[in-house]
């Protein structure tokens, strides 16, 4: 695997084919500062095309995983104007944009503050695991702002009717609440209960061929986005493609031999 870039702000680890990320900027909860934007986006970087990496684990250090942007690299691009303002906020967008896209399965473990930027990171997760009491929001709105880059991302994840509802009140709710809405996957009662859910889902992960988990995690999100006839001819052009690969010849034979195929692993 390629060299991981050195961070300030992230805390990284691989093994067995996973990439733990933790965001690490305790003292601010983990704010989104427009270096860790950068570092993330570094990562992602360099990830994309390394198939031995099949999952992403994103988590929090601290006991939060994201209380939002920081508002110190804002009050820094005040004095460069709108322009700064701008390209601050759209960093941010296209890191959204990477994420939902890597070819990796993107894992968010969520507890604490999952706040504006972090409810971001969570809307464009493959697999999200939450604590029953992490709290949840969109809290522009209340600080005179938007949620520009994110609205878009949260739409998506639980739909407009609800995503109006949480960023015109900026309503604050828990990972129970979360559940309910189809923000998370799992809501786990305590961080035991949590590392396991994480282990039983990178169990899950790993048995699936990491080529067809990237070609798969790519067409259903052009679904909905391209008109369905092109998005089903590259889905055939895709199939057929898989069937006479490495991995669909080895997991026919495999199936047929009644073993695990090669990519199956259990240790990460």
């Amino acid at each position: 695997m390629s060299p991981l870039p050195a961070c300030q702000t992230l805390l990284l680890h691989s093994h067995g084919g996973v990439l733990h990320i933790s965001l690490n900027r305790p003292q601010s909860r983990n704010a989104m500062s427009l270096e860790m934007v950068g570092e993330l986006r570094a990562v992602l970087a360099v990830v994309r095309d390394e198939p031995q990496l099949r999952a992403l684990v994103l988590s929090g250090s601290g006991g939060h995983f994201c209380a939002g942007g920081d508002i110190k690299d804002m009050a820094h691009a005040r004095s460069d104007g709108a322009e700064a303002y701008r390209e601050l906020n759209r960093a941010f967008g296209a890191l959204l944009e990477e994420a939902e896209r890597t070819p990796q399965v993107l894992i968010t473990v969520l507890d604490g503050a999952v706040l504006g930027g972090g409810f971001g990171l969570a809307c464009v997760s493959d697999i999200a695991i939450a604590h029953y009491q992490a709290q949840f929001g969109l809290p522009e709105t209340s600080l005179g702002l938007i949620p520009a880059q994110i609205a878009p991302f949260v739409v998506k994840r639980i739909g407009l009717t609800q995503t109006r509802r949480l960023a015109l009140t900026a309503a604050r709710f828990d990972g129970e609440e979360a559940g309910r809405l189809g923000l998370v996957h799992f809501v786990e009662r305590d961080a035991q209960a949590m590392a396991e859910r994480l282990s039983e889902a990178l169990d899950q992960v790993l048995r699936c061929a990491p080529g067809a988990n990237a070609a798969t995690k790519a067409l259903l999100l052009n679904t909905g986005e391209w008109p369905l006839g092109t998005v089903l001819d590259q889905a055939a052009e895709a199939f057929s493609q898989a069937v006479v690969g490495h991995e669909g010849v080895e997991g026919t034979l495999a199936f047929v031999q009644k073993r695990e195929p090669a990519w199956a692993k259990r240790t990460y």
